[in-house]
């Protein structure tokens, strides 16, 4: 008998992996950091399975569930906020119950890394009475996604696979094994099940009790959830990552790792707890396991000594818990690099137009987001996946139509198809008049170029229908739509002062790809020292590849310029000159 084949993986291409062989025959997601991997990964293996990016997380959820409801193994994956767009769905899935195994992967981001909170996901599920398996490494990662389709189908139960950044981005070895294909099962119409009005819900919920009651109870001898006897001077309760940070601070330390962290194994973690002297319960972020273990009458320590804040680290422990006073070497003195828009990025004209004319901007997720921080500072709120439109609707309405003649809504166009539709309708719906900008790159740019339903093609790499953003924007019942290159400074300033003083609601799409999208040869541009004004006009957006040099006049990295020509139509003295010309 041959060995079997090991190789290094990411995170999220053993959780893709884990998938195909556990004999997944659908799988939908929206890109959102640090899950995106996992569909990127997941399309090799199209030839077995379908993967899709839907336009949000509630749409990818709802394919699953439709897809488990017709028999077959199916999953959603998204990052934890992404989990909050779809809680309606997951939410009635968890009464509803499975029929092919359903698995719903949430990457959550402690320390923040690329997000706009640190929420637990555990939370959510807990409030959704969902199970949760959370892996430690990439070799359970891929082996508990077949674990949770496995419990999926015999308790009947959707599960939430919970991942973290650390996870999802750092590497570990895994043994490959054989897709398994899991035989369709039937479908068999049973409205009790499917259809949730009150009255069915009602037994629902009484059945996915029980079903709880016995999933715990299973918990307590899964061979994921292990205890490893060590010292009983010290025990130890974790899960996830963490459980990595408590070998290497902690490695005599008896320690109960839980695999499965929802529903919780009462009785072992009880038995664990009476065999050690000192008990301490390390999570990241919140107390979800300590709260319930402290419930049961049990002693521990927990986030007394923990934070509820960011990642944890083995020094962190180990001054918490052996009370070490380590010494550090203070961190390097490098400059503060703060994040920005990249060179040749459209949005930068844009929000250098916006700044001249002295607008305030409601914001949105994406790469737009950056124009917050120096030098440009257009970016007033950025609160959610579509919240631009909707709260610059609620200003107006808390305010009056000419408070707002001084902001605009800035969205992206993946974004826009993600939940800003909604937005605009209601707009159009409330006879709003404000103005928004629909920042069109062709792209979903943040999380590292996904397609979208606008641009012609899906995940498989099919060709589509590309959704036509202005007709669209037409089709809901705004009456002024207007395209602009985002690269032409006069038209668009010309443009956004004609839809401000408009008392209806207007639409701006600046339509420019990303400049990371084109992989011909780019135009460069050079900044004469004898003819520079040192005025610094071609300075104010803020470009990564000009500089000063020390005599104050400009100068362009050949290395980072990307070719936009912003920086020389904002020169009045001829001083930045196009010296090779592109292919665009």
């Amino acid at each position: 008998m041959s060995e079997k084949k090991k190789v290094i993986m990411l995170g999220n291409e053993a959780i893709a992996r884990g998938a195909y062989e556990a004999g997944v025959k659908v799988s939908a997601a929206y890109p959102g950091t640090p899950s995106t991997e996992i569909s990127e990964y997941l399309v090799q293996y199209k030839d077995d399975l379908y993967c899709e990016w839907s336009p949000n997380e509630k749409v990818a959820t709802e394919v699953a569930i439709g897809a488990s409801v017709a028999g077959v193994r199916a999953m959603s994956c998204m990052k934890h906020v992404g989990f909050n767009v779809a809680a309606d769905p997951a939410y009635t899935v968890s009464y509803m119950g499975v029929n092919g195994g359903l698995v719903i992967v949430v990457a959550d981001d402690p320390g923040l890394y690329s997000s706009q909170n640190e929420q637990d996901t555990r939370m959510v599920a807990r409030a959704a009475q969902l199970p949760v398996l959370e892996p430690s490494d990439s070799s359970e990662a891929k082996e508990f996604m077949k674990k949770a389709f496995e419990l999926s189908e015999q308790f009947d139960r959707p599960f939430v696979f919970r991942t973290t950044t650390r996870l999802a981005h750092s590497q570990g070895v895994v043994e490959l094994g054989e897709r398994k294909e899991a035989a369709d099962k039937p479908y068999e119409k049973n409205v009790q099940k499917t259809v949730m009005m009150p009255a069915n819900a009602k037994q629902r919920h009484i059945e996915i009790e029980k079903r709880n009651l016995e999933l715990a109870e299973a918990a307590n001898t899964l061979p994921i959830n292990r205890v490893e006897m060590n010292d009983r001077a010290i025990g130890v309760i974790t899960s996830g990552i963490p459980y990595q940070y408590v070998k290497e601070a902690l490695p005599n330390a008896s320690v109960l790792k839980l695999g499965m962290v929802n529903p919780l194994p009462r009785k072992l973690i009880e038995d664990f707890a009476a065999k050690v002297e000192k008990l301490y319960i390390i999570e990241e972020l919140d107390p979800v396991i300590e709260e319930q273990v402290k419930s049961w009458g049990i002693g521990a320590t927990g986030k007394e000594i923990f934070t509820v804040q960011g990642e944890y680290s083995a020094n962190m422990l180990r001054r918490a818990v052996l009370g070490e006073k380590l010494e550090i070497a203070p961190p390097a003195k490098v400059p503060v690099r703060p994040p920005i828009l990249c060179p040749g990025c459209p949005h930068r004209s844009v929000y250098y137009v916006v700044k001249k004319l002295g607008l305030h901007v409601a914001g949105d997720i994406g790469c737009y987001t950056l124009g917050a921080v120096a030098p440009l500072s257009v970016v007033d709120t950025t609160i959610c996946m579509g919240a631009s439109i909707s709260s610059l609707h609620g200003m107006e309405k808390a305010k009056g139509k000419d408070y707002i003649k001084n902001w605009v809504a800035a969205i992206g166009d993946s974004t826009f198809l993600h939940t800003g539709v909604n937005s605009l309708m209601n707009m159009v719906y409330n006879h709003a008049t404000g103005t928004v900008l629909i920042l069109d790159n062709s792209t979903t740019g943040m999380t590292g170029h996904q397609d979208h339903a606008a641009t012609g093609k899906t995940l498989q790499g099919d060709p589509a229908y590309a959704i036509d953003i202005p007709a669209l924007c037409r089709a809901i019942g705004v009456k002024n739509v207007t395209e602009v290159n985002a690269f032409d400074l006069e038209t668009l300033e010309k443009v956004l002062k004609e839809e401000i003083a408009k008392d209806e609601v207007s639409v701006v799409i600046t339509k420019t790809p990303c400049v990371l999208l084109s992989k011909g040869k780019k135009p460069l541009y050079i900044a004469h020292q004898d003819k520079c004004k040192k005025c610094g006009m071609c300075m104010k957006p803020g470009c990564p590849a000009m500089t000063r040099r020390e005599d104050g006049t400009v100068r362009i990295d050949d290395t980072m310029c990307t070719g936009c020509g912003l920086c020389k139509d904002l020169c009045k003295f001829g001083a930045i000159e196009l010296v090779k010309a592109g292919d665009r």
